[in-house]
Formats: C-alpha cells, sequence, structure tokens
C-alpha cells in the first residue's frame, strides 16, 4: 500500500493504475461503515484508492473542526488489511493552495435539510469531492447512505458536471442497537451512547406507517417528534423530514421515492441518519 501526499503524485499514480479505479473519500476516523466501501470497491475493481482528507471548508464552526477524531496509525493499518493500493492524506494548503477561490455551487439542493443547520457544508463539499475526482479521475466513487443529502448532492454534481464517475451507493452500516456508524459516536457519553439509538427508532416509526399506507408527511414527521421529545437525552431537535430523494423538497403527501430523515444534538454531538422509502 502506497500512501501519497501531493496532487502530481497521485494523479500519475493513477495514470499507471490498473483499470477500473475504486475511490473511496473519507475524513479518517475509520470504522466498519467505511471498511464495507472500501471491501465493496474492492470487489469491484483492480486498483482501490481510499483518500483521507478532513475538509476544513465542510466545517462551520471551528471547534467542531478541531474536535474531530483524528487516527492516521489506525486508519492506515486497517486499510492495509483491507487491501487498499493507494492512499490519498494531503495537507490543508495542497488541497488549498495559498490563492485559492474556486468554489462549486450545487444550487438548492444544498440549501436544506443539512445545508440550513450549516450554511456553506455542501459547497466544501461539493469543492473537496470535485477535486478529488479531477485529481485521481476514478471509474467509481463510493458513498455510504448514511449521508443522505450528501448522496443526492454528489449524484447531482457528477451528472451536471459530466464528471464520468459513477457514484456507488452503499447501505447504512449500523450498531446492534440500531445506531447508524459514524466517527463522531466516540464523542457520545455512556449514557448519550445509551440512549443515541432514538433516531434510529424514530426514523423507524416513520417507515412503518408509510409501509401500512400512510401518505401524510406530516404524520409521519409527527410521530418520529415524539419520539425524540420522548427522550431526556435529546437536547434539541435539528430536523424531521419527509423529502423526495430527486428535490429533497418537503412532502405534505408522499409520492415516488422519498428519505425520512432527522437530525438532533446530544450535548455538544450531533447525529443525523436516514432511511429511503421504496
Amino acid at each position: 500500500m502506497r500512501v501519497i501526499t501531493t496532487n502530481n503524485e497521485m494523479s500519475q499514480a493513477c495514470r499507471e493504475a490498473v483499470k477500473p479505479v475504486g475511490l473511496v473519500p473519507t475524513m479518517g476516523a475509520l470504522h466498519a461503515g467505511h471498511l464495507s466501501l472500501v471491501d465493496q470497491a474492492r470487489a469491484d475493481n483492480l486498483t482501490v484508492i481510499v483518500s483521507i482528507f478532513v475538509n476544513p471548508t465542510q466545517f462551520g464552526d471551528q471547534k467542531d473542526l478541531e474536535k474531530y477524531p483524528r487516527d492516521m496509525e489506525g486508519d492506515l493499518e486497517m486499510l492495509r488489511r483491507h487491501g487498499v493500493d493507494l492512499v490519498y492524506a494531503p495537507t490543508v494548503d495542497e488541497v488549498y493552495p495559498k490563492g485559492f477561490n474556486t468554489w462549486v455551487d450545487v444550487g438548492p439542493l444544498a440549501d436544506k435539510l443539512e445545508g440550513l443547520q450549516r450554511p456553506g457544508h455542501f459547497r466544501g463539499v461539493a469543492t473537496v469531492v470535485s477535486k478529488l475526482f479531477n485529481v485521481m479521475r476514478p471509474d467509481r466513487a463510493y458513498f455510504g447512505q448514511k449521508d443522505g443529502q450528501q448522496v443526492v448532492v454528489i449524484q447531482k454534481l457528477a451528472m451536471d458536471l459530466d464528471m464520468g464517475v459513477e457514484v456507488v451507493v452503499m447501505p447504512t452500516i449500523r450498531e446492534s442497537d440500531g445506531l447508524a456508524m459514524s466517527s463522531r459516536n466516540v464523542q457520545l457519553s455512556p449514557n448519550q451512547r445509551l440512549a443515541a439509538s432514538v433516531i434510529h427508532r424514530a426514523l423507524c416509526q416513520m417507515y412503518l406507517l408509510w409501509s401500512g399506507g400512510e401518505r401524510n408527511g406530516d404524520v409521519l414527521r409527527e410521530s418520529a417528534r415524539n419520539i425524540l421529545r420522548a427522550e431526556l437525552a435529546v437536547d434539541e431537535i435539528d430536523y424531521v423530514s419527509v423529502a423526495s430523494m430527486v428535490t429533497l423538497d418537503e412532502q405534505t403527501t408522499i409520492e415516488g421515492r422519498a428519505m425520512v430523515s432527522a437530525a438532533i444534538r446530544m450535548g455538544s454531538v450531533r447525529l443525523i441518519d436516514n432511511i429511503v422509502l421504496e
């Protein structure tokens, strides 16, 4: 496994790589969810690349950026065991050199749900993903459904800009109690961790209502809010959503493919999750 830190060296390595090439973009602090993407990339491609870069431009809160978990040594050991060929681990200055001033705006998709709570977040995501795709020119890129809005944004980005990258979306990997695996889960206190699966229970209730024939979006949203309000460890509900998978517009009457999602806060930790209705 080769670890590369510069754009030029990474581009050269990708030009020489045996095709097809699969890319798994990450911010490090890897867990079983990331590794499921790596394993799928390994099964689908002859060359597998993992990027590790904590992207500062998608963090609105400097404190959140500073406390984001990092474990490069542990990450590299896991990636070796899973047969990764190339790791791209650039510095911030390599990705955003002095004078950098070009950004990718994905339009209305970025202004809803997470975009409302975290202004500028998806501009940072879309810009760094565009740069990764341009440097590496992968055939496929792998993302987890856990970040549901991000998946929709990146699919739209790749299509609109004719990037020639197949965006492969993999199922959310969960703990035994249903909590979606996330690098931020390590920041939960023991009591918060016990309560954190409430977000999944709330979304499952929405799914059960929908699968039973309920198509009123307000009924689904209120059912989830009631479950979240009853959990004392939930300090704040940022949103509960029933949205179109195409436009991310909130649905009053559920039609076609939709996504139920929620974001909550437990102390300083923010948790998100979603389930696709299909």
